[in-house]
């Protein structure tokens, strides 16, 4: 059920499945604008072989102008992998022909068509709304996102008939009408089952297999972008580097498959804990990288203190399943770069075996140790 609810709302996907979406939306919306920026003028010479002059004069402006949009279009948002502008190119992508609907309607309601070559060419354009709501299915979009992006087209076209410009019938037109919110409907249910085979795939390989935590590919992808984000807005960054204690022994002693369960029961006790918008990451073997977004170093040793509180899980021998945890922030640490900061926690973790294991060090060598768990 929640995979489902996450289809309706577009602020339900994490960050990584965002970046993937705007990406793909964003290079979907520039192939789609050079298309029509081609076939957009191609059409003049029949308007001008089928309509009047001054019409097919008035329509050829007009598919100048429509061209140039789609062309501006396609050179925009070149490099972005923002869902902003990922929304914003699917907005302008639907506004260029909504507005060339709702003038071109109008113009060719003002001339006599009576001929069965005009009325075929004059349908063209009366069904181009429902070209644009059948590209919807193309996109990668939540159930909220089709409504908004399909409710002007659909409201384009019911402006038409209300004002008596449809080319069609007008019993005709309200059957249209009707068909053409059916058709958003399909195309959007059809955006939202790409959106969700698209988060299940980048779920699969992004993801550990074992641990569930992010993998390290893409946890590097993820430590830059929140560095980078929290350079610009100027917010603390917190990362935690946790090292389980004495695992080798456990694969020693009783197998590696006891060591697969140390691993998981390790990192399903984090994500239990973790608060929303903290992020874990297996950065190999036995050692995991947890994120934390907008947290300062006193409030990442308070995280740190609730996860060793709450436990790791137990050992093979039923002893308690520890760890070692360096803490650093990237404001108060000065780091300059995301490896900066991973190499000033994984230098107090290795401070923490040194001194005794089952303890974590953060900023300032403040340390919280197993007395203070008594």
């Amino acid at each position: 059920m929640a995979e489902i609810f996450d289809l309706f709302l577009p602020t339900r996907q994490s960050a990584f499945v965002q970046r993937r979406r705007a990406l793909l939306i964003l290079s979907r919306v520039r192939l789609v604008a050079a298309t029509f920026a081609v076939l957009t003028p191609l059409w003049i010479p029949i308007d001008l072989l089928i309509f009047e002059t001054s019409l097919a004069m008035y329509l050829a402006a007009l598919r100048v102008l429509a061209a140039i949009a789609f062309i501006l279009l396609a050179l925009s948002n070149r490099g972005s992998d923002s869902i902003l502008a990922a929304r914003w190119g699917l907005v302008w992508l639907l506004s260029i022909p909504t507005v060339f609907f709702l003038i071109s309607h109008p113009l060719l309601g003002q001339f006599t068509i009576s001929d069965p070559a005009q009325q075929v060419i004059a349908a063209g354009y009366a069904f181009l709304p429902f070209v644009m709501v059948a590209g919807l299915s193309v996109f990668p979009i939540t159930a909220l996102e089709g409504a908004l992006l399909g409710l002007p087209l659909v409201c384009a076209y019911f402006l038409t008939g209300l004002l008596g410009y449809q080319l069609l019938p007008f019993a005709s037109h309200l059957g249209a009408q009707w068909l053409l919110l059916l058709l958003a409907m399909v195309s959007t249910l059809a955006g939202m089952s790409q959106l969700h085979f698209m988060s299940q795939l980048v779920d699969q390989s992004s993801h550990d297999g074992l641990t569930r935590a992010y993998n390290r590919r893409v946890g590097e992808e993820i430590l830059i972008q929140q560095f980078v984000s929290a350079c610009r807005s100027q917010t603390p960054l917190a990362l935690a580097f946790v090292d389980l204690d004495n695992f080798k022994s456990i694969n020693d002693r009783y197998g590696h498959e006891e060591g697969d369960n140390a691993l998981r029961s390790a990192s399903s006790a984090l994500r239990k804990i973790l608060r929303r918008g903290d992020i874990m990451i297996r950065w190999g073997g036995e050692e995991f990288l947890v994120l934390m977004p907008n947290t300062d170093p006193s409030g990442a040793m308070i995280a740190v203190s609730r996860w060793r509180a709450a436990g790791l899980g137990i050992r093979p021998d039923g002893k308690p399943l520890t760890a070692s945890i360096g803490v650093a922030e990237r404001m108060v640490d000065a780091a300059e770069t995301w490896s900066d900061l991973v190499e000033k926690a994984d230098q107090r973790m290795y401070a923490a075996k040194q001194s005794g294991k089952d303890r974590a060090i953060g900023c300032g060598d403040i340390v919280i140790a197993q007395a203070l768990d008594a």
